[in-house]
């Protein structure tokens, strides 16, 4: 059986690295391989400025934040003013290109446009479009709410999604998450603090199939004729894992197998109240100085030393709650800058 089906993880996704410009600015990623966002995650790292997401589905003048719920679909023209074919174009605007100050952008391709037709499952039938990539294991779906359980959407990946998360376009909900380590009977909010909780309003208490996740009633995910937009994640051998683990209270930490040397890592206390941290391979680059932030907060970037990206997973280096506390239950997603072994029996090494 082959290591991966990715040899070159950066064709999928890229963390970059960037200082904001005088003007609109054109950005080229500093990857091997030139990629074509579909989405970019973006945040500023010196500066209490809001999280911006802004996706090829719902257009680049568009924005959803993290850390908000009260900002959706915002039409701003002074954002991302475009999608480059290797790279985007930014204006000199505090959220995502000030001028002399920093950045990091996480960055996603999908590809495949999935054309405007009808979701399924309990109650009215509604318009659902999107874009996605079975080959990394991702996929953007829009859709209508019918405030229905049972509505099902496709996701396209052809395979179970292993994280989905879902947000609101029109008012003040907050995003709902689904992680497989969880499963569909357990609600995890997304860009907050809250522990796990049981709960059929938001998935229906059913898990996801190879074709369509399924929702609850619950407006967040699922209001009568409200758009909604999805990013699904799948578990892909060497280069994409969703998993949990569990803290031993140590500053010699956990150690996290992931079959490849990460580029990026977002990890969640799900037992007790703690933010959603973020790591990557650019904002520094080499052990164990792996700079901080936060999907959750404004919050400026921390040099608090956490997590080691090794050749095969991470460890944790801190007994803080928010990454090591004993006992406690964690749940990650890890997206690869090299598979441990490739297609052809290539091993990689550590930072």
């Amino acid at each position: 059986m082959a290591y991966t089906a990715i040899d070159d993880p950066e064709k999928f996704f890229q963390a970059f690295a960037y200082t904001g410009g005088s003007g609109n600015t054109e950005f080229d990623f500093d990857g091997t391989s030139d990629m074509a966002p579909g989405l970019v995650w973006i945040k500023n790292r010196g500066q209490t400025d809001n999280h911006a997401w802004i996706d090829s589905v719902r257009g680049n003048r568009f924005w959803v934040g993290s850390n908000v719920d009260d900002q959706q679909d915002y039409n701003n023209a002074a954002y991302l003013f475009n999608f480059r074919s290797d790279g985007f174009t930014t204006s000199n605007t505090d959220v995502v290109g000030k001028n002399t100050e920093t950045y990091v952008s996480w960055n996603w391709k999908a590809g495949t446009s999935i054309g405007s037709t009808s979701t399924s499952g309990s109650g009215t039938a509604k318009t659902y479009t999107g874009s996605v990539n079975t080959t990394s294991g991702f996929s953007i779906i829009r859709y209508v709410g019918n405030g229905t359980a049972g509505h099902t959407i496709p996701h396209h990946l052809a395979q179970k999604p292993d994280m989905i998360l879902v947000k609101h376009l029109g008012d003040g909900q907050q995003w709902a998450s689904q992680w497989s380590p969880l499963g569909a009977t357990k609600v995890m909010r997304f860009g907050t603090t809250n522990t796990v909780s049981d709960s059929n309003t938001r998935w229906n208490d059913t898990e996801p199939t190879s074709s369509v996740f399924t929702l609850g009633n619950e407006a967040e995910g699922n209001t009568n004729d409200g758009n909604h937009i999805a990013y699904c994640f799948a578990n892909k051998q060497g280069y994409l894992k969703v998993g949990s683990y569990t803290g031993n209270g140590s500053a010699n930490g956990a150690f996290v197998y992931t079959g490849f040397r990460p580029a990026f890592l977002m990890y969640k206390n799900t037992t007790t109240a703690d933010s959603y941290f973020l790591h990557d391979n650019k904002r520094q680059g080499y052990n164990d100085q792996n700079e901080l932030l936060f999907a959750d907060l404004t919050q400026a970037e921390s040099t608090v030393d956490r997590i080691r990206f090794t050749a095969n997973g991470f460890k944790t280096l801190d007994s803080d709650k928010g990454v090591n506390k004993s006992g406690d239950n964690y749940i990650y997603i890890a997206i690869a800058e090299a598979p441990l072994v490739n297609s052809e029996g290539v091993p990689t090494t550590a930072r």
